[in-house]
């Protein structure tokens, strides 16, 4: 099955703490049906100091899940619900259901 959200889309948060916001996907967990999202439903976590790693208390993304993101329209920057579309060349496209636009990607 093709995927409606994927890393690297422009997303809008629709419902939670951080609704109204946007962001970028970092990753998609589709087993999960959840997907982390840059600056998005951060949370604080206390981390162990390694050879590596400082220790001390850490801001980082928790996912969200994708029923409360929807795609930012290419074209008014707008929340928009993702739709297919073969193409004459045989490709599967996503497009924006608000604007018919094809979606990069």
């Amino acid at each position: 099955m093709a995927a409606k959200i994927r890393k690297g889309d422009k997303v809008i948060v629709l419902a939670g703490r951080d609704k109204g916001r946007s962001g970028e996907v970092i990753e998609v967990r589709p087993t999960e049906g959840r997907a982390l999202v840059r600056g998005i439903n951060m949370v604080k976590r206390h981390q162990r100091q390694t050879a590596q790693q400082e220790g001390g208390i850490i801001s980082k993304e928790a996912s969200v899940h994708l029923s409360n993101l929807a795609l930012t329209d290419p074209k008014d920057g707008k929340p928009t619900r993702v739709g297919f579309k073969i193409m004459n060349d045989g490709r599967k496209v996503r497009i924006a259901k608000r604007s018919g636009v094809e979606i990069d990607g």
